[in-house]
């Protein structure tokens, strides 16, 4: 068992885990985050509804595509998961806070 956990730990292995952590972070925090932007912008454009869901829509491929290159380009794992966290948080609350009887 404690071979296991040694070869667990080693620095091949922790190299491997910071990896997949920022693949997480890119492919699946990046898809929240988008689609939490791509939803704020849809309720801020002040153009009729259809067409700010549309564009929103649109522009939330290069929101993906940005934040994927971002989560690869920062030096720090934990900037990554925190910047991801907290933007998606805050978008969410805005959201919640735009929808019509959302906050209120």
């Amino acid at each position: 068992m404690t071979a296991l956990l040694r070869r667990a730990f080693t620095d091949s292995a922790r190299y491997r885990w910071a990896v997949f952590s920022r693949v997480l972070a890119a492919f699946v925090g990046g898809y929240v985050l988008s689609s939490l932007l791509s939803l704020l912008l849809a309720l801020l454009w002040p153009i009729p509804q259809a067409e700010a869901i549309g564009a929103s829509t649109m522009l939330s491929f290069i929101f993906y595509a940005l934040i994927i290159i971002w989560a690869f380009n920062t030096r720090r794992l934990r900037t990554v998961w925190l910047g991801i966290l907290l933007s998606s948080v805050l978008c969410l609350a805005l959201v919640w806070w735009l929808m019509p009887g959302g906050g209120v």
